[in-house]
């Protein structure tokens, strides 16, 4: 298990390098994350949903995406409540003291898919959650020690230097654990370094000698790095060139899957911007919509940061609005939630830039999907996770064609379009295909989308690369009992 002494400690990142270079290795493995908080999230081949960062550790070990690999997802809905996915499929919604209050019977779960799990692979790389000395977490831990011990599998904990203080981050958290847990852990890696390792020398030689334990790993910093992440924390634009197509995406207090997005940050002729609570809406040629997990109260949030102004005042100078999945249902005319699925119950108008409408009805729509541009024909593949059934005269222009039938929907004028799709851009006709509405230029050379599919592997053997030169990787495969 890969454990981290903060969040964002780089966990996610180790664990999909280690999975990748085990696969290289010829090994049988599989990840593995107890519990996880995220509001990226991806359909796995039995139907069921789990945490984004986990599926791309399961493209690291060449295996398809399963629920059982994060049996226990939660998505934030609120600051004090999220909707409780369990083994792939929503259990239900509650606050946080209910949750810490349900953790034992989660256990049963964790455990479960653990040992099915493990049932059908050789080698199991679990990720923690947070830091395992979150004191006011222990009580029924799930997600760090508590499974560790539960499993009885050897911790490398994982401290970052790029925040500053990682002998006191690595220190600090082995002092706040039980003297089984403390055993537990079986040595540190230290994770995004820059400069010479030579200047660590004297301070991790104190570390092994004050603490017992090696240091079996100085994994650097490494630069333009872009992989899906499991959370809003690295979101961050990209500024191109003067000529370049602009597109703006608002930040939206429960915005899901911004993974959608991650290749227009690679795409050479876009300048990508996010805008967050309280910042200036620049000028754009396209503002995308995305996903939410509170589609209502991320929509009233829009309001009161001036979208709405913005995006008509867009709209009249020739601009091009895209929403997806939850922004797909905000360009409509009406969002209806009877049943309070992601908050209270009641009903919001929409921006009325489409003729539909949305009801929120319990029972998530969850698959993974493959089909076609309209009208261009570029091929498309991605996923759909959502609550809501959309109806309207809107949905007789489709955008997209699907296996299952068509999907989305195209404005008269064609400067507003949406559909529930995830992932459009990683297939680079497609993407270009959607920035070429909104006024980019054809470009048949290397200026063309970029393929992320292919993108992630070579990241993802980047990393494996970073595990064979900077990991002991000989301590490796002792504490996983390989040869």
């Amino acid at each position: 298990m890969v454990q981290g002494t903060t969040s964002d400690a780089g966990k996610s990142t180790v664990v999909a390098a280690i999975c990748r270079w085990l696969s290289r290795q010829g090994v049988s493995v599989a990840p593995f994350k107890p519990q996880n908080m995220a509001l990226n999230s991806a359909v796995t081949i039995d139907g069921g949903e789990i945490g984004r960062s986990t599926a791309l550790q399961a493209m690291a070990c060449g295996i398809p995406a399963h629920s059982d690999m994060n049996p226990v997802l939660l998505k934030p809905q609120s600051d004090r409540g999220a909707q409780v996915i369990l083994r792939g499929q929503v259990h239900g919604n509650m606050d946080a003291l209910d949750y810490h209050g349900f953790k034992a019977e989660a256990q049963t779960s964790v455990m479960a898919a653990w040992r099915d799990l493990s049932a059908r692979y050789d080698v199991i790389i679990a990720e923690g959650a947070g830091s395992p000395a979150e004191i006011n977490l222990r009580a029924n831990d799930i997600a760090n020690m508590g499974f560790a011990e539960a499993a009885d599998c050897p911790v490398l904990l994982v401290g970052d230097i790029d925040r500053g203080g990682v002998f006191a981050q690595l220190v600090g958290t082995l002092e706040l654990l039980s003297a089984s847990e403390q055993n537990r852990i079986k040595g540190f890696a230290i994770n995004r370094f820059r400069g010479d390792p030579a200047l660590l020398t004297s301070g991790l030689d104190w570390l092994t000698q004050r603490t017992g334990k090696p240091v079996v790993g100085v994994l650097p910093y490494l630069q333009g790095l872009v992989l899906d992440a499991e959370d809003s924390v690295g979101i961050h634009g990209r500024q191109a060139g003067d000529d370049a197509l602009r597109v703006v995406i608002p930040v939206l207090p429960r915005m899901s899957n911004h993974n959608d997005f991650d290749p227009l940050r690679l795409h050479p002729r876009v300048t990508l911007t996010y805008v967050r609570a309280d910042q200036p809406i620049p000028p754009a040629d396209l503002i995308i919509l995305p996903g939410s997990k509170s589609t209502r109260s991320d929509l009233a949030w829009l309001r009161q940061q001036g979208w709405e102004a913005a995006i008509q005042r867009h709209l009249r100078y020739g601009g091009r609005v895209m929403g997806i999945c939850g922004g797909l249902q905000m360009l409509g005319q009406g969002i209806d939630d009877p049943e309070g699925l992601e908050g209270p119950a009641g009903c919001s108008p929409g921006l009325q830039l489409l003729d539909l409408e949305t009801r929120l009805v319990a029972g998530k729509q969850l698959r993974n999907v493959t089909g076609t541009l309209l009208p261009e024909g570029s091929p498309l593949s991605g996923y759909e996770i959502h609550n809501g059934v959309t109806s309207g005269q809107a949905l007789t222009r489709p955008l997209v064609n699907l296996e299952a039938g068509p999907d989305g929907a195209v404005s008269d004028d064609g400067q507003v379009f949406g559909t529930y799709v995830h992932g459009l851009f990683d297939q680079p006709g497609t993407c270009d295909a959607l920035l070429q509405r909104a006024g980019l230029a054809p470009d048949s050379g290397p200026g063309a989308g970029v393929d992320y599919q292919r993108h992630r592997e070579a990241e993802l053997d980047r990393l494996a690369d970073m595990v064979e030169e900077h990991l002991d990787t000989g301590w490796l495969r002792q504490v996983l009992q390989i040869p």
